[in-house]
């Protein structure tokens, strides 16, 4: 069996084309890791289980037959079926693996060992190997499922998110699943390169649980060096102010004040003879300390007009700040409408829109050159030297 390129995948220009990726990875986290290199020009070729991965079925919503959650990560990738149980399938994907130069899989430890997964990672040694995995290899959670609600859980991400008097609050993405796919990537790359200029260490670990747990960033070095646990604070940063909603006749705006320069810009921008006299605020430290009584002033400021009113006040302020959008909203700004960002791709229910890469190449954005592919529909074209086991 030889692994051709893909001819949407010849000629591109990007930086991954000519790489051979195989993804043997389901839901979320490692088939974006797998995306990501597809959409840098990777030729990406999924291996499903006979059920599929079980990202399809989680729905609604649908478009066709297939649920949006597996379009989202699925693209720039041919798809086969195999049953890694079945002696010949396990053949099969071997051959795929010795051809690979690099392989992308979340198998628990124990599926690792009851599959030979260990035993495909074998018959390529020089393979770049990115395994995702709950948790660090070798630690007690390592081998307990985990999806992105789990790691947010575990990780203190939840208890940093909600307000001071409700349930810790989940974020609105699966924010946990897109960095470790990230960071399931930025081993990808160093695999690469590592191999290209002739280093050992080509197996990279992405766990779901660490990986979630450095997104906490400020929060964790606080407690870290400080001892400061942090609470739910909703929408407050721990240690900038007025840096959060404030609420205008009509909604809600957002302001991101995070320099004492900036403060004084909004003070002028606002023309309000009760915050200007209030020469304290002029430092964070102080605003920070007295965060209660400048957010009730700045809510009776903003309560006077619409939230249209004081975008087009601080415009040209100098103050940074945003309207606080839905989904709807944030595709329809023109930012993106007037952009390439979003952009035509085939899926097995006909053409919709997708996001493409967020990235740009020397200003250009890459296109979304394939969608994402049927269960099994391209395993006839590689699997080609016989019938499959029924």
């Amino acid at each position: 069996m030889t692994w051709e390129i893909h001819p949407t995948n010849v000629g591109t220009g990007l930086p991954l084309e000519g790489v051979r990726v195989l993804d043997l990875s389901r839901v979320l986290a490692g088939p974006l890791c797998a995306m990501i290199a597809g959409d840098l020009g990777a030729d990406v070729i999924k291996v499903e289980s006979p059920n599929g991965d079980p990202v399809r079925s989680l729905a609604p919503p649908r478009f066709g037959d297939e649920a949006t959650y597996y379009l989202a990560v699925n693209r720039h990738r041919r798809n086969v079926v195999a049953d890694l149980r079945n002696a010949d399938d396990f053949s099969r994907v071997g051959e795929l693996v010795k051809a690979a130069d690099a392989v992308i899989e979340n198998y628990l430890p124990s599926q690792v060992r009851s599959l030979g997964v260990d035993r495909l990672r074998a018959l390529n040694p020089e393979c770049v190997w990115v395994s995702i995995t709950p948790a660090t290899e070798g630690g007690p959670l390592a081998d307990q499922p985990s999806f992105d609600l789990l790691a947010q859980a575990r990780s203190g991400l939840m208890g940093v998110t909600g307000g001071p008097d409700v349930a810790p609050t989940k974020v609105g993405a699966p924010v946990a699943d897109v960095v470790t796919g990230l960071y399931g990537v930025v081993g990808l790359l160093a695999g690469l390169y590592a191999k290209a200029i002739g280093r050992a260490g080509r197996h990279y670990e992405a766990p779901l649980l660490e990986s979630t747990m450095s997104a906490l960033i400020n929060q964790a070095q606080g407690y870290l060096s400080a001892n400061v646990n942090p609470r739910r604070r909703g929408n407050d940063h721990p240690s900038i102010t007025p840096y959060g909603p404030v609420t205008t006749s009509d909604g809600y705006l957002l302001l991101a004040v995070g320099t004492d320069a900036q403060y004084a810009k909004l003070v002028d921008a606002l023309s309000d003879e009760a915050l200007s006299a209030r020469h304290e605020w002029s430092t964070n430290t102080s605003r920070v300390a007295d965060r209660d009584e400048l957010s009730a002033l700045l809510d009776r400021i903003f309560l006077t007009h619409d939230t249209d009113f004081w975008l087009d006040q601080l415009h040209d302020s100098g103050v940074p700040h945003s309207p606080i959008l839905d989904v709807a909203g944030a595709f329809a700004q023109d930012q993106i409408v007037l952009g390439d960002f979003v952009g035509p791709m085939s899926a097995p229910g006909g053409m919709t829109r997708a996001m493409k890469t967020p990235l740009r190449i020397d200003g250009v954005r890459p296109t979304i050159r394939r969608g994402p592919r049927r269960l099994g529909e391209d395993t006839k074209e590689i699997f080609t030297d016989d019938e499959r086991p029924k």
